[in-house]
């Protein structure tokens, strides 16, 4: 009695089991993309599909592979033409060319925190798809974590193939038969369940300043926005945490608290709130920066006051760099060589290489345990839209922190929003703040 598949419709609604509420969601291939039409939409899962976009919004490749490297997706649904035994997947491979194939895009996703695969358990001629060693060129090495097919579900273990799940009507022995590596059963082999995991993703919103950056410890490292101006600062967020009063912090931003000096924008009889507020508070034990001195040597700002008695530290950065670092940090690169710098005091103690005749330094991304930014309307998902300069560092900081707190003036409800005018994805997004009526960039 030949013993009954399911289909990839099937699969893919096992597959949708592995998909917790609210998270971040890697899908390639018919299988694995048919879940992103499963899971219901009140589940808050955010779906990277390879024709370019993050749920509903359209992003570009370039920021695709960015979300993908940079630690942002929970799990991957790829499928796979082979896994092996230690959790090593190929992609499609026609078997008569030996030479690269254009299936390229599953190796970004092999870095998802969590990798599934889907595929049928042989191939068309009865050949196991599930070996002990690949046959095919690796899209990706000891990284698969379990493995879905059409009659069986497998937990990729350090001592192998460790069968869970069951198709109905098979058995333990049936499965074994037609797989090409060694399985163990494991005590509590069941029949598959095809059942989405229970509730819905945590609200973003937090009900103040305060509390929303109630657990910020002392030592951090904090991405905090700001120009000339006090244009584009989370004011209401650098008041919460100067009361707060974490300590030794160390803060990244294009100035170090130039705004209350500088005056630019600010009313007159007005001083306006900036990163000066943390320094004044001895808060602050180092800054990298761009801007961190007064452009007026009989107005020096707080933290060049603090510096000259030797209280804070400082790394300075051009401009351009701590761009390009922040937003290397947040899409998973390390470092870069970069021209900036060559020759300068800026390279002293760096790494350098010559490139096509021409001397670069080697400079790292930045990462952070906070960042503090502004934008002006939010929905409830975490989707961004700036207006005017707070639109300058604030979306670059927002992918490179563990939690990024956002402080609006506007919250809506997802579909509100232009996805076309949204330039930070919610995903980078972990809390949102309300500015509270009435209050302004200024004391």
């Amino acid at each position: 009695m030949t013993l009954a598949r399911l289909d990839a419709q099937s699969v893919a609604r096992r597959a949708s089991a592995e998909v917790a509420p609210g998270s971040v969601v890697a899908v390639s291939g018919d299988w694995s993309t048919a879940v992103a039409d499963l899971v219901p939409a009140e589940k808050g899962v955010w779906f990277l599909r390879a024709g370019g976009t993050l749920s509903d919004l359209p992003i570009s490749a370039a920021d695709a592979g960015a979300v993908l490297r940079g630690g942002n997706v929970d799990l991957s649904i790829l499928q796979a033409a082979q896994v092996d035994s230690n959790g090593s997947f190929a992609g499609y491979h026609a078997a008569d060319y030996p030479g690269p194939q254009g299936h390229a895009g599953l190796i970004d996703l092999a870095g998802a925190r969590r990798v599934v695969t889907v595929l049928p358990h042989t191939d068309a001629d009865g050949s196991p798809n599930i070996v002990n060693s690949l046959t095919l060129p690796p899209d990706g090495v000891r990284c698969v974590d379990t493995i879905i097919t059409d009659v069986a579900v497998f937990r990729v273990a350090d001592t192998g193939l460790i069968l869970t799940e069951l198709a109905p009507g098979w058995s333990a022995e049936d499965v074994r038969t037609i797989t090409g590596a060694a399985v163990t059963s494991a005590p509590t082999l069941r029949e598959m369940d095809f059942a989405l995991p229970p509730g819905n993703p945590t609200s973003k919103i937090y009900a103040d300043g305060p509390s929303a950056i109630a657990d910020l410890p002392d030592g951090a490292t904090v991405f905090i926005d700001g120009f000339g101006g006090p244009g584009g600062m989370a004011h209401y967020l650098l008041i919460s945490l100067r009361d707060r009063g974490s300590r030794n912090l160390t803060i990244v931003s294009n100035t170090a608290g130039i705004a209350r000096v500088v005056s630019f924008g600010t009313p007159p009889g007005h001083t306006a709130i900036d990163h000066s507020v943390l320094v004044e508070n001895g808060q602050v034990a180092k800054a990298i920066a761009s801007f961190p001195v007064s452009p007026s040597v009989s107005r020096p700002s707080e933290f060049e006051l603090a510096y000259r008695r030797g209280e804070v530290d400082l790394e300075l950065v051009p401009q351009g760099t701590l761009a390009e670092r922040l937003r290397a940090g947040g899409a998973g690169i390390e470092a870069f060589y970069t021209p900036t710098g060559a020759g300068t005091l800026i390279a002293e103690g760096k790494e350098s290489r010559v490139i096509d005749g021409r001397e670069y330094i080697l400079e790292h991304g930045l990462r952070a345990d906070f960042a503090l930014i502004r934008a002006h309307r939010a929905d409830t998902r975490g989707n961004l839209v700036y207006r005017g300069t707070s639109r300058n560092f604030n979306a670059v900081m927002a992918p490179g922190a563990r939690v990024t707190v956002v402080e609006v003036d506007e919250i809506v409800q997802p579909g509100e929003l232009d996805p076309e005018a949204v330039v930070t994805p919610g995903i980078f997004v972990q809390r949102i703040v309300r500015r509270p009526d009435g209050f302004t960039g200024y004391e």
